[in-house]
């Protein structure tokens, strides 16, 4: 309950159900970066989704994790397309693929290829059977490692190490990705998606290992 004299807007975590936590969490944990997704369904489609819960976990070995949701007691495709073959390739998708990207967030029959919808050519991976879109300017193919069920809706947190980074060739400058270059889609609540705004640069600040 809100206190009309209060400074701040409290909200018991106890009293929100599934539905409306995730509200509060999209429009609070912004913005978002986006992991596009491709995996092999069991008829050998081209699965394709966005997963805006997504980060990296690991330098080395390279770990990315997204989380997968559910919609009632089934599984999103993306999980059970990587629990069964173990394997994934990640894609960063730039400003101009916002369309497409959010377009592969519809919900297909698992044998519908979302990528042969949408008109996107795939093409083999190098260390994967998982095939890669063409067109993303980043495209990182992954082995599962871990699965991790989270929470009352038993969301599952994937974990794939990365085993080749794929970047268009102008994205690397001294050995450092050119974000400005990369031009990345972050993601906020509902359908809404931002580009990079202003960046702020503060001075680097050395870190010291300690033993």
């Amino acid at each position: 309950m809100t206190d009309p004299g209060a400074t701040t807007t409290d909200i018991a975590a106890a009293d929100l159900g599934a539905e409306q936590s995730y509200r509060l969490l999209t429009g609070l944990v912004v913005p978002r970066p986006i992991a596009w997704v491709t995996t092999l369904s069991a008829t050998q489609s081209v699965n394709l989704a966005p997963f805006s819960h997504f980060t990296f976990v690991s330098p080395k070995p390279p770990m990315l994790a997204i989380s997968v949701g559910r919609k009632g007691d089934t599984y999103k495709d993306t999980a059970t397309n990587i629990l069964r073959t173990e394997e994934f390739v990640v894609h960063i998708a730039d400003s101009s693929l916002v369309g497409p990207l959010h377009d592969s967030a519809e919900e297909h029959p698992p044998d519908v290829s979302e990528a042969d919808l949408l008109g996107l050519e795939t093409v083999p991976s190098l260390h994967v059977k998982v095939p890669r879109l063409k067109i993303a300017p980043v495209a990182m193919e992954c082995r599962l490692r871990h699965c991790i069920e989270f929470g009352e809706t038993r969301s599952r947190l994937l974990v794939g190490e990365v085993l080749v980074f794929r970047l268009r060739p102008d994205l690397l400058k001294d050995g450092k990705v050119d974000t400005r270059s990369l031009d990345p889609i972050g993601r906020i609540a509902g359908p809404n998606y931002a580009r990079l705004g202003e960046i702020i640069t503060q001075r680097a600040i050395q870190q010291t290992s300690k033993s």
